[in-house]
């Protein structure tokens, strides 16, 4: 009974993008796609009921989604030193797939870099840096734990409705470079998260050439990364503490997998 007495009347925040055909999504990565297979009325039983179902088409790492340890390689490794090439097949990875995340329900922590710089919306192409991070984190008042889910407030999730602006086409994208991935390193986290496809920054003109955020955390220790959050609601609370749900569909040797977070704020 006295696990229910601290969620009862606690306010819940959703914290993914609602996903549907066309919307904003990594250009490396297949496209989404929802369409209805079967219609009311198609088939009818006998005392005149009926049903609708749909067949959906997605890549792992479409809309808010939650990146295995296996995503990322480098030179020929994945985290671990485990070689990428004795892990993969056409059925998936048989090592650091996204049903070996353990659902996450802990700590989450919000810094609001945006508001550190007086805006709503961090303009396109800024790296946020670890100063950002420690402002914010002082503003707050809060304290990185080890283990902590740290997510990383830009502003981006404003931009959703604006699909060329939000993948970067008109001059990148906000977010952590190494400097920031290595200070949540230095912190003990185990998952950070944001609100862009990329979760680091995207350089104008660059698109994904590269994404040296990933190799630190995926690779190089182990943190996983949620990407396409939708933070406006919570950063328009100003809560920097909560409990954060999160966890990934189990689809087995997947490189990734949706996810709807899920913040639960003290009554």
């Amino acid at each position: 009974m006295s696990l229910w007495r601290h969620v009862d009347g606690a306010r819940i925040v959703d914290l993914a993008q609602p996903m549907r055909t066309g919307m904003p999504q990594s250009p490396n990565h297949p496209r989404f796609r929802m369409v209805i297979e079967r219609r009311h009325g198609d088939m009818v039983r006998e005392d005149g009921g009926s049903a609708a179902n749909e067949v959906i088409l997605t890549g792992g790492h479409v809309g808010t989604h939650v990146d295995a340890l296996g995503h990322v390689s480098q030179d020929g490794y994945v985290y671990g030193r485990v070689e990428a090439a004795g892990i993969q097949s056409h059925q998936g990875l048989s090592r650091y797939g996204i049903e070996a995340f353990s659902p996450y329900v802990g700590r989450g922590v919000l810094l609001d870099v945006a508001a550190v710089h007086g805006v709503d919306v961090l303009p396109p192409g800024y790296e946020v840096t670890p100063d950002d991070l420690e402002t914010a984190r002082r503003q707050a008042g809060v304290e990185i734990r080890r283990g902590d889910a740290v997510l990383i407030g830009t502003g981006w999730s404003r931009e959703w409705d604006r699909p060329v602006r939000f993948v970067g086409d008109e001059g990148g994208v906000p977010g952590p470079g190494p400097d920031a991935a290595r200070w949540l390193v230095g912190h003990g986290v185990a998952v950070a998260g944001g609100e862009t496809i990329a979760f680091e920054r995207i350089a104008p003109g660059r698109g994904h050439a590269t994404l040296p955020v990933h190799r630190i955390l995926l690779v190089e220790a182990g943190v996983h990364i949620v990407e396409t959050m939708r933070l406006t609601e919570l950063l328009g609370l100003g809560t920097a503490e909560f409990l954060l749900v999160l966890n990934p569909l189990p689809v087995v040797g997947a490189t990734g997998a949706p996810v709807r977070p899920l913040a639960v704020l003290a009554a």
